[in-house]
């Protein structure tokens, strides 16, 4: 048994041993012996469409005095929640901006906050008084930014499927989900995911530092529709510190969505932390749902969606020379806009499988589960385990160089 506070002086004097979750599961797998005295820090990460983020700005509108308090506030067509202080005659406002509001189908919370942490100027429209202001802002100019999650990275989620005739709009499908039984998508980074690797959350709680899109924060506590057999966080930190890479907008086929990343690391404080760690998507339950109902109606495992199967999306760009297609689908439904006929913008790619299944020159079938006797294609990921383990990489590299110390969480 050891502390946080050891391990943090071993991180100082440059002693620490730390692995990310993708080489710890490797070594397991290779049949290696792994004991806790040898392993000081384990990284583990997500990187998922998450609804419950948001955040909050205060703006800049006018000088002092011009009016009394804003009353509908616009960032790019995005509505934001003025309040709850009214910020009476200040000329700023405080705002409450969630991921999923929408400017419109395409564009939403998920895509003006990646625009602001990549230093793009945004149009602020306010209505106060029977007035209307508009400016433009850049996050430079917004002397608050915080983003926070209501609920996020939840030890791993499900697939959803439709069992009956026809075409479900959600938010779990980017074309609307077939049915019957004829295609599933999947949310959940599986053996990576930070709260699989603490289930009784030892060390994960109010307090731990982590990193969240890239900037270092915080857990606030457990989130919204936690539970025991669920547990999810919610966090928070600066946008000012994030990475664009790992954050976003995601386009559904019931309106917008949002791109969140976190990253936790796991201290390996004694025996038990680390059976926590060994777990592998082979051992990771994913109840498939009813896209109707929400209800549990079959079981598989993440070892169906992750092993296997490749992270990156391999896209075959010489099927797309002499198409003859006037509209290409995959560029149109792209939920990211990565994709443009035949090349991929590899920083905006989600790796979420929807342009190969739109493609008919592409090989379609990356990975399946089975339903009641049926074997479904998955046809998008709504996770994307690349950048995940790339995220948690970065983690690793802070904390070798001495830049990130772990905490205890406070409960």
């Amino acid at each position: 048994m050891r502390s946080v506070e050891e391990i943090n002086d071993r991180i100082l004097s440059g002693d620490a041993v730390v692995l990310t979750a993708e080489e710890l599961k490797r070594m397991i797998r290779s049949g290696e012996e792994v004991r806790a005295d040898e392993v000081d820090v384990v990284t583990t990460a997500t990187c998922a469409v998450m609804s419950g983020t948001a955040a909050i700005l205060v703006i800049p509108v006018s000088e002092r005095g011009v009016f009394e308090r804003a009353e509908m506030v616009w960032l790019n067509g995005v509505p934001a929640l003025p309040g709850p202080c009214p910020n009476e005659r200040l000329g700023v406002v405080d705002v409450v901006v969630y991921g999923t509001a929408g400017a419109s189908r395409e564009y939403g919370g998920g895509h003006l906050f990646r625009e602001l942490v990549e230093g793009e100027s945004v149009e602020v429209r306010v209505e106060a008084g029977g007035r209307v202001f508009e400016r433009e802002v850049t996050l430079s100019d917004i002397s608050f930014a915080r983003m926070f999650t209501t609920r996020s990275a939840f030890r791993n989620y499900a697939a959803m499927v439709n069992p009956r005739e026809g075409v479900v709009k959600t938010i779990f499908s980017v074309t609307g989900l077939r049915g019957p039984l004829v295609e599933a998508t999947v949310s959940g980074s599986g053996e990576v995911n930070p709260l699989e690797n603490d289930p009784a959350l030892r060390v994960i709680g109010v307090g731990t530092r982590i990193l969240l899109n890239g900037a270092v924060g915080y857990v606030v506590g457990e989130g919204t529709r936690s539970s025991v057999e669920h547990p999810n966080i919610s966090a928070v930190a600066d946008m000012k510190g994030m990475n664009p890479e790992f954050m976003g907008g995601f386009v559904t086929s019931a309106g917008p969505e949002c791109i969140t990343s976190i990253a936790v690391p796991i201290p390996v404080l004694d025996e038990q932390v680390l059976r926590g760690l060994m777990v592998l998507d082979e051992n990771v339950k994913l109840p498939v749902r009813d896209i109707h109902t929400r209800v549990e109606i079959a079981e598989s495992n993440y070892a169906c969606v992750w092993q296997g199967a490749p992270l990156e999306v391999k896209f075959d760009a010489r099927k797309c020379e002499g198409c003859t297609m006037e509209v290409c689908e995959a560029e149109m439904m792209c939920p990211t806009r990565a994709f443009s006929r035949g090349r991929i913008n590899r920083r905006k790619c989600f790796n979420c499988l929807t342009c190969i299944h739109l493609c008919p020159e592409q090989d379609k079938i990356y990975s399946t589960i089975e339903v009641n006797g049926r074997t479904v294609p998955i046809v998008l990921r709504q996770s994307n385990r690349s950048r995940a383990n790339m995220l948690a990489t970065r983690l690793k590299k802070m904390i070798e160089a001495g830049e990130f110390l772990l905490t205890s969480p406070l409960r």
